[in-house]
């Protein structure tokens, strides 16, 4: 196909997100889909050339230098699609091994990449042959993605190669209900679900997702000393609210002996005067009762996953169980809105 066709819009785009909610919605006019654990990315297919933006607009290319040749491929010039970029091995997806390829050696990208190609599952396509969808109901986008891409979705994961996949979806919410149980043994988060009669709306959260576990995306906003002395001992985490104010919303523990010393050097060079510019550590609160308030402010920079139960008033019940590191999110896009059955601010 000619490369002649130009972008309708350049990056960077702001992905569509998703609310989190207990139950699959049921109802007319749901579209429902399995969730990824992948690297968010919306791929810009332009003349002869491809850029792959991750949910924070930083360029994806130099890190999956297979994808670009396979999306080239895949995709007519002048379109814009919004997908998931995955890794999987024999046991299901793999996201330790996306992380591994944030690695500053182009060296060992070009190795991982031999070694454990990355795929590209699509789920929606935002422009083609230079015309903007945005507008265009969900169903509509959907038939014209899947006729590029061929209606035939599969739930088979690529493993030890690199492909562009076009993800399942169905109306059916018993269907969504069985997918919810069944594909988690490899690794799939949950479901998501869309209107089908809703246009794409960039940065906003108006899809539902339902996941395996609760989970959020907070950042370190400094952290306490272990009784040793010698490392971190826990971390203090926050969230920004709508006005960018950066509140404490809990913390996590239970490292290792060797990670808590780990994490100590990891986070000195992010020391700083103060960090948490809306509800701070120290003041009374039963997990702190007893114990040296006292903490270490560090930069707003490190982003972490964690699991929670629930929330009382504006902070996490418990500790939270620490998840795994999100060096792919930017520390702003990390907000309150993403919690369950938050109310309020």
């Amino acid at each position: 196909m000619p490369a002649t066709k130009a972008l309708p819009f350049e990056p960077p785009l702001a992905p569509m997100l998703a609310k989190l909610e207990r139950e699959i919605p049921r109802g007319d006019g749901w579209r429902y889909e399995p969730k990824w654990d992948g690297f968010r990315a919306i791929v810009f297919r332009e003349g002869g050339g491809v850029r792959i933006q991750s949910r924070d607009a930083r360029p994806l290319e130099r890190y999956f230098p297979e994808l670009v040749p396979a999306l080239r491929e895949a995709f007519p010039a002048g379109s814009v699609v919004d997908g998931e970029v995955i890794i999987a091995d024999e046991q299901g997806l793999d996201f330790d091994a996306l992380q591994l390829r944030l690695h500053p050696a182009q060296s060992r990208i070009q190795k991982l990449a031999a070694e454990i190609p990355a795929s590209f599952v699509a789920f929606d396509l935002l422009a083609e042959d230079g015309e903007d969808l945005r507008a265009s109901p969900l169903a509509e986008r959907r038939v014209r993605l899947a006729a590029i891409l061929g209606d035939e979705a599969s739930e088979h994961l690529p493993v030890g190669t690199t492909m562009v996949l076009l993800t399942p979806q169905t109306d059916d919410p018993d269907e969504a209900g069985t997918w919810f149980e069944r594909l988690e043994r490899i690794g799939l988060d949950g479901v998501v679900a869309k209107r089908a009669d809703g246009r794409y709306e960039p940065g906003k959260r108006v899809m539902v997702k339902v996941k395996h576990r609760r989970t959020a995306d907070c950042v370190v906003g400094g952290y306490r000393l272990s009784k040793s002395g010698d490392g971190v001992g826990s971390l203090l985490l926050g969230l920004y609210d709508e006005d960018g104010v950066f509140h404490l919303i809990g913390h996590t523990s239970a490292f290792k002996a060797k990670e808590r010393r780990e994490l100590l050097v990891r986070l000195e060079p992010l020391i700083r005067e103060e960090s948490f510019d809306g509800r701070t550590p120290g003041g009374p609160s039963r997990w702190s009762a007893g114990r040296d308030p006292s903490f270490v402010a560090v930069q707003p920079k490190l982003i972490c996953e964690v699991s929670y139960d629930y929330l009382q008033g504006h902070r996490f019940r418990h500790a939270t169980g620490f998840v795994r590191w999100r060096d792919d999110r930017d520390p702003k896009d990390c907000t309150f809105d993403q919690l369950e059955g938050r109310r309020g601010s």
